[in-house]
């Protein structure tokens, strides 16, 4: 076991915890659902910007990404620089319209926002039930990315180093709630670029520069230093489908659009565009670069999701690589903390308070409700990580798909398109999950595209044949959207 290397991630993941049990003491200004699942809507654009971030720069980003471009090469570097717009996009496309009614609403989820758009059970039924599934899945692949990386470089074994990565994020979420959640998120937006930063110049460094590095990759593989890949695997349709599914898509990711009901006003919405941006960049171009170049100093390894964290034992002191392997533990960190809070909102706050609880129950029937759920979600999530796959990457793009068929029409069109109701809202989700579900399930890739791309085009029809066949919205929903 690797003392130098686990005292620093130790020493972190105490920090997290202690962070999360002081902001857990602030005084609470409104209702505890409110605090615990939104943060009273008090988020500066530093802190947007970084949550953003932080939030979609998962274990897959950090892990998984740069095992792609290991054994994708530098054709995987250019694919993942797709992502750099996501973060202005679902600010842009969200953020000032969703505020806008989400404080008219007093809305604390994104169900919340469906039913006051839609004004139907099922509608928020559906969606709960999806955002669920697929936030199983996704927190299961943060889990996996933590203990790979604690087992890569503390020599830890894989079970330990879960139980361990697992521990520290359920419990500063459990008593912190979403403002522990924000403020870790900006606390690791900053060590997730700073780690980067620091691998990438080790990377340089150690192979004698980037012209030097091609050269080892092209007599590896030719395949490596070419757009396309080896074997011209990355071909237009494939592109195409990656464009939808990490970049446009994102809007419709619900933990990301959660964002934009919680920033404190259009200054900070703004400053969160402009700085998320170029965060975001600086990482997606680092992470994939470093695990593309890795190729050449670590040409044989077994499992391509641990090269980041065994790029960084390789080219940096151990004490360095201690400090700076929080990096990668923070992008894993604060993907499944923005994942697990949301979760426990749309149990507590979307089903149980608004549906099932047939009287009010009390703050502290609330408070000990939303921390149970908390809890069982994360035990749960444990227990599943405990078989992981080879690539990570893989079942991360399949929940992130499936985010995407169910939530994107109807949170997009619900904003932009007055004619739009229920029927169109439900035909959308419906046909999105069944189609993405088939897709997937008997690996069917119409034109070789990623069955994102199709699922979206038939949930976007569904939604306006479903929206044109039945009657329009109450005055009501479009006096509260701005519509005729």
């Amino acid at each position: 076991m690797n003392l130098e290397l686990l005292i620093p991630l130790v020493v972190y993941l105490c920090a997290m915890l202690g962070l999360g049990f002081w902001l857990s003491r602030a005084p609470v200004s409104g209702s505890f659902v409110q605090d615990y699942f939104l943060g009273n809507r008090t988020m500066g654009g530093f802190v947007l910007a970084m949550t953003m971030v932080a939030t979609y720069a998962s274990a897959s980003s950090f892990i998984g990404g740069p095992g792609a471009a290991y054994r994708m090469g530098l054709g995987w570097v250019l694919l993942a620089m797709i992502q750099v717009p996501t973060v202005w996009l679902t600010l842009g496309v969200l953020g000032k319209q969703f505020a806008h009614i989400a404080r008219k609403v007093e809305a604390l989820t994104i169900n919340d926002m469906l039913f006051a758009r839609y004004q139907s059970p099922l509608v928020v039924l559906l969606a709960a039930l999806g955002l669920l599934a697929a936030f199983v899945a996704t927190m299961v692949v943060q889990f996996i990315g933590g203990a790979r990386l604690l087992e890569t470089v503390t020599g830890l074994p894989y079970e330990g180093g879960l139980i361990l990565f697992a521990l520290t994020v359920l419990l500063y979420t459990l008593v912190g709630g979403f403002r522990a959640v924000v403020v870790t998120d900006a606390v690791q937006g900053v060590l997730m670029l700073l780690g980067t930063l620091v691998l990438l110049a080790g990377v340089l460094h150690a192979g004698g520069g980037a012209p030097a590095m091609f050269a080892q990759l092209a007599a590896i593989d030719p395949g490596l230093v070419q757009p396309r890949g080896p074997g011209g695997f990355l071909g237009m349709s494939f592109m195409l489908s990656f464009w939808v599914l990490v970049c446009f898509g994102v809007i419709g990711l619900p933990h990301s659009a959660v964002r934009c009901l919680a920033y404190k006003d259009s200054k900070a919405m703004h400053r969160g565009i402009i700085i998320g941006t170029l965060v975001g960049a600086l990482l997606m171009f680092g992470m994939h670069f470093a695990g593309a170049l890795g190729r050449a100093l670590l040409p044989d390894l077994d499992v391509p999701d641990k090269v980041m964290p065994t790029l960084m034992l390789a080219v940096l002191p151990p004490i360095v690589a201690g400090l700076f392997l929080a990096g990668p533990m923070a992008a894993i960190m604060s993907t499944i903390d923005s994942q697990l809070i949301q979760a426990s909102a749309t149990l507590v706050k979307d089903l149980y308070l608004n549906y099932l609880s047939r009287t009010p129950p009390s703050p502290t029937a609330i408070r000990r409700a939303s921390r149970l759920v908390t809890l069982a979600l994360g035990l749960i999530v444990l227990w599943a990580a405990l078989s992981p796959p080879e690539m990570i990457i893989w079942l991360n793009l399949l929940a992130f798909g499936a985010l995407q068929a169910i939530f994107f029409w109807p949170l997009v069109l619900g904003l932009y398109w007055w004619r739009g109701n229920s029927t169109g809202a439900l035909a959308s989700m419906l046909t999105g999950a069944v189609c993405y579900g088939l897709l997937t399930t008997f690996g069917i890739k119409l034109l070789g595209l990623h069955a994102i791309v199709p699922s979206l085009l038939l949930s976007g029809l569904a939604y306006v044949v479903g929206s044109l066949s039945t009657p329009a919205p109450t005055a009501s929903v479009r006096a509260l959207f701005g519509r005729p």
